[in-house]
């Protein structure tokens, strides 16, 4: 693969995956800049590229938002990153918080068909190490319900399903406090912070506002 195919790839990602989280608004330089590390400079003169191969709609000072085909070619991008990274969980046996730089590096590599064969050898999975939602082979992609655990009243009780913050010392963070995917617990007390106070494996946990606020749940009656 060339190096202008995988940093298109690595834009249109982004891109993306910026867009989702701010529910479908536009993107803008800055934010693009900041998630990939490089000048807004930089930024600039790849989305004239994008927008010149029909993959992204371009306005100067306004942002940029992907056309359909490079909406396509994004979600073929995150399918392959987020089969890997639960391929290396389940197969491989690493832990969430050392899968994400791996399959960075393999996504680019593996053809659709072998993403197809992982999918089909984990089972047709729906989502990722972290509770991100992997596409379908045909593009759909299910927007998950999930709300932060800073949202939630005393009393209510929840499962985690999803982490927003994916650095390796964020999961590590969790993974100390006994918090995972799947985990169940209840609110005890909330505070006007957003931090909270939870009970989960029969005992107390305080929470900070930080992790509150990247940690989601389902909200369990």
């Amino acid at each position: 693969m060339s190096s202008l195919t995988l940093t298109v790839e690595n834009y249109l990602k982004a891109i993306f995956q910026l867009s989702d989280a701010d529910r479908g608004k536009t993107v803008s330089t800055g934010q693009i800049a900041e998630a990939l590390g490089v000048s807004p400079g930089t930024v600039t003169s790849m989305l004239k590229t994008l927008a010149e191969a029909s993959l992204a709609t371009y306005r100067p000072y306004e942002g940029v938002e992907l056309t359909p085909a490079g909406r396509a070619l994004a979600l073929r991008v995150i399918r392959r990153h987020r089969l890997i990274e639960l391929f290396l969980v389940r197969t491989l046996e690493l832990s969430w918080d050392e899968v994400h730089d791996e399959a960075e590096n393999m996504e680019h590599a593996v053809s659709d068909w072998l993403v197809d064969r992982i999918e089909e050898h984990l089972g047709h999975p729906t989502v990722d190490p972290h509770g991100d939602p992997i596409p379908t082979a045909d593009g759909a992609i299910q927007r998950p319900d999930a709300v932060p655990l800073a949202e939630l009243p005393e009393g209510q009780h929840f499962r985690v399903v999803r982490v927003l913050d994916q650095s390796p010392a964020f999961l590590r963070e969790l993974s100390e406090s006994g918090i995972a995917i799947g985990v169940s617990g209840s609110v005890s007390k909330s505070h006007d912070d957003g931090a909270r106070t939870v009970e989960f494996d029969g005992a107390p946990h305080q929470i900070d506002h930080r992790v509150a606020a990247n940690v989601c749940v389902d909200r369990v009656e």
